[in-house]
């Protein structure tokens, strides 16, 4: 299994795969074409509340990522996502795809990691 983080703004010729917009929102100054998108699953994101409170600030990284995940286990529609990007990842090289400037301190970052442990059980 093979899933890759990768910021949307980021140059995205060298990297082939699925690609998988995990934003609610759509990036600001991309369009549809640059995307080059396979698929966009929006329902897989943070609720709007959560992210606001997180804010992309650092120091809430640990709570955020509790909160994020307890989003996750809950709704059904997350799960459902959730298992589609399991069942993808067993097949294809999985890109996931953000906006957030910061590479270590956002959602995709903790849902990549769940997908990991997921994966190994």
């Amino acid at each position: 299994m093979t899933i890759v983080l990768q910021r949307i703004y980021e140059d995205n010729s060298q990297l082939k795969g699925h690609r998988i917009l995990i934003d609610r929102i759509w990036p600001r100054g991309i369009s549809k074409d640059e995307a080059k998108l396979d698929e966009w699953m929006k329902d897989i994101a943070p609720s709007p509340s959560l992210r606001k409170w997180f804010n992309h600030d650092p120091q809430k990284f640990t709570e955020f990522k509790q909160a994020y995940q307890a989003e996750i286990k809950q709704d059904n529609e997350k799960q459902k996502k959730l298992n589609e990007l399991i069942e993808l990842a067993t097949t294809k090289k999985v890109i996931l795809l953000y906006g957030a400037k910061d590479e270590h301190y956002n959602h995709a970052v903790v849902l990549k990691e769940l997908l990991n442990e997921k994966t190994k059980k």
